[in-house]
């Protein structure tokens, strides 16, 4: 299995500019061998390979000298990158998802550059990179298994090489008794089966005041100036600190769930779906547009988004193949309607309403915490949940009189 290793870097002046080089140079390249496929298909019909593009770098090196400032095979990995997209692209295209044809790389955009099989050596504090010098490296923790590729990254003001290794598979954890479905929203971050909850931290909603200050004044700056690289800087540092305080927050939890439970049932999210826009409403008489309460929904598409429900499931997945744990994923249709206790479908809810109360067994619970038990039954009985989301499909599609 493969296993990443993030390092921080502190370069002097000159490799740093060296790196800067590097970055723009293999910028302009990704940019050219991109714009070579697209005129290449539109003029002639045909595309360009991989192999085509990576034979006419020894030409290229000729032509631009600067090119033989930067090792071969980093060169040669963003023409990879293309390949990558493009095969992307078409996967998409045959899936029939959204294309998004690869797009062309501003330089505040292409932020990396690959040495994918050598042309880096690691010490204690230092690393060597071809072409570019021995850079100080901060090692706050051992590296396991062996390096196959380095990625040399920049985040804002700060640089880290990224250390791809192949590891042997970890030993599991001892076998647990305990299984645990998990209701992600946003009132809680997460309402587990046993009836405790983990509270949402809202990181982006209380850096939210300081974000908005330092986006003004960015847009308040001159295109091109300096100033305005300054105030792009401040905004990019802002939201860097709270992507790492939410990734921290994940990793954490993730770690206490693998660690307690044997298995984790989480409700299969479409976030694509939550975090669409409202859809504009239009009298059909007067042709003008009617209230569709695009603000309250934009104020709950933030919070979805500030909770990172996506890249949390991904993590507990991770965590948990590591350690012998086993993830699941049910479809949540009808969890928040159906009884827990008794199996009976209630009324539908709306977002207001916390409160679970069965009017056929009489009990009470919290809204999200009925929708994780019922999330588990899902995956422990399934024959049973079935029979049970059946007969509230019966319910719900039955004829009025």
């Amino acid at each position: 299995m493969r296993k990443s290793y993030k390092f921080r870097l502190s370069p002097n002046h000159e490799q740093e500019e060296k790196m800067f080089f590097t970055l723009n140079r293999c910028r302009e390249l990704y940019n050219a061998a991109l714009s070579e496929r697209r005129d290449s298909y539109k003029y002639t019909g045909k595309g360009v390979s991989y192999y085509d593009q990576k034979k006419d770098l020894p030409e290229i090196k000729e032509l631009r000298e600067e090119y033989n400032d930067i090792h071969s095979q980093v060169l040669q990995d963003v023409m990879v990158r293309v390949e990558r997209g493009m095969k992307s692209f078409f996967r998409r295209v045959k899936n029939g998802e959204t294309p998004g044809y690869p797009r062309f790389q501003g330089r505040n955009r292409y932020d990396s550059f690959t040495y994918p099989q050598g042309g880096y050596t690691l010490s204690e504090k230092h690393v060597t990179l071809s072409k570019i010098g021995k850079v100080r490296v901060k090692l706050h923790r051992a590296i396991e298994g062996d390096i196959k590729t380095a990625t040399v990254k920049r985040e804002t003001d700060q640089w880290y090489i990224v250390f791809s290794c192949e590891v042997e598979q970890p030993d599991p954890l001892p076998e647990s008794q305990s299984e645990l479905g998990i209701d992600l929203g946003i009132t809680h971050f997460a309402a587990l089966s046993d009836g405790t909850f983990i509270d949402s931290p809202r990181f982006f909603r209380k850096a939210h005041k300081d974000l908005k200050r330092k986006q003004r004044h960015l847009s308040r700056c001159k295109r091109g100036s300096h100033r305005r690289e300054k105030a792009r800087q401040q905004v990019s540092k802002a939201h860097r600190k709270v992507k790492n305080q939410r990734r921290d927050f994940h990793f954490k939890e993730a770690k206490k769930l693998v660690a307690q439970h044997q298995v984790i049932v989480f409700e299969a999210l479409e976030l694509t779906n939550l975090t669409k826009h409202a859809k504009p409403k239009q009298d059909e008489e007067t042709g003008e547009y009617l209230p569709n309460g695009a603000s309250a929904k934009s104020g709950l598409t933030k919070s979805i988004l500030d909770a990172g429900l996506g890249q949390f499931v991904q993590i507990v997945t991770f965590k948990a193949a590591n350690a012998g744990r086993q993830v699941y994923t049910i479809d949540p249709k009808y969890t928040s309607q159906v009884c827990s206790a008794c199996g009976v479908k209630g009324q539908k809810k709306d977002v207001s309403m916390r409160v679970h109360t069965c009017t056929a067994c009489g009990i009470v619970l919290d809204r999200d915490t009925n929708a994780a038990s019922n999330i588990h039954l899902a995956w422990k009985m399934p024959t049973y949940w079935n029979a049970v989301r059946g007969a509230a499909r019966q319910c719900v599609e039955a004829p009025s009189f």
